[in-house]
């Protein structure tokens, strides 16, 4: 077991581990490390604790100290200067005329190297922009190409709950979602009600699917047959996943139906549909809608 520390360096960043040593850290505090990047400031978000070699990458670099009053106005510091590098790009980009989107500007803490984040469409030869950058700063200058699931996990915002983005707000991995899951919860497979504001399928359905998967084992699928209580053929017509009720089409007596909801429980199933034929939780989609639902899963 080897003892470490995480530290984030962005508000929902990744954790990365570090030795912490014999130094009394802990959660809330700031500490200066050494990243591939450079000297970095950042803050623990897990104390001291024992983990396995398999989980940490080597090798484990060491705390090099918890941050002083010192550390924390540099990268106070920093962040203002980002938002005058931020500027100077915006009017660089004009300059050369290029497509791209500047999302935003980041300071190593160590000031030698300034990281510039951008979307666009396809590549983009920023060749001359980086030099006309590393005239102004005299460092060196990186850009780097982001997805728009990295722009709008950035840039932030609320989506259509009236919260605010979860990428934004706390989530530190990007979770693949798929169309499946969206059918799973029987949700619309409209686009534009099961994609975020990054034009992707929201992270919520991803959250969700494994209380839908659990809830729906104790239930039939449309179309199976079976027989109620009291003694009528039936044939699920729909189901309603998180009240675990389940409404059928009774057959009456004199060739009469009729639509009535039953719980998990109360039916006896003697017919299952074929999972072949299964259209429980599909939807009929047109060519174009079903090209429009897989690029919501792309990345």
């Amino acid at each position: 077991m080897i003892k470490v520390v995480g530290i984030r360096f962005k508000k929902t960043g990744k954790i990365y581990y570090f030795d912490p040593l014999d130094l009394p850290i802990d959660i809330g505090d700031h500490a200066i490390v050494e990243t591939a990047r450079g000297i970095e400031y950042g803050v623990v978000v897990t104390g001291p604790k024992e983990i396995t070699e398999e989980e940490v990458v080597s090798p484990l670099k060491p705390v090099i100290r918890i941050a002083t009053e010192e550390d924390t106005q540099k990268a106070e510091a920093n962040k203002e200067k980002e938002k005058k590098a931020f500027q100077v790009c915006l009017e660089k980009i004009a300059k050369h005329d290029l497509k791209m989107k500047l999302v935003d500007v980041e300071y190593t803490f160590d000031g030698n190297k300034i990281l510039f984040y951008f979307t666009a469409d396809g590549r983009v030869d920023f060749r001359e922009l980086v030099k006309d950058l590393a005239s102004v700063y005299k460092t060196r200058i990186e850009l780097r190409q982001i997805g728009v699931r990295d722009e709008t996990k950035a840039l932030g915002g609320y989506g259509i709950c009236g919260r605010e983005f979860c990428c934004h707000a706390f989530q530190s991995d990007f979770v693949p979602v798929s169309i499946r899951m969206a059918k799973d919860q029987n949700l619309s497979l409209n686009p534009s009600k099961i994609s975020g504001s990054c034009g992707r399928l929201m992270c919520c359905i991803k959250y969700e699917e494994e209380a839908y998967l659990d809830l729906s084992k104790k239930l039939p699928k449309v179309g199976d047959e079976g027989t109620t209580e009291d003694g009528h053929h039936c044939v699920v017509d729909s189901i309603n996943i998180l009240k675990q009720r389940i409404r059928v089409i009774v057959d009456l007596d004199d060739d009469e139906r009729e639509a009535r909801e039953y719980g998990p429980g109360d039916i006896k199933f003697t017919r299952r549909k074929k999972k072949n034929n299964n259209k429980s939780n599909e939807q009929e989609v047109s060519a174009e809608e079903m090209k429009a639902l897989k690029e919501l899963e792309k990345e």
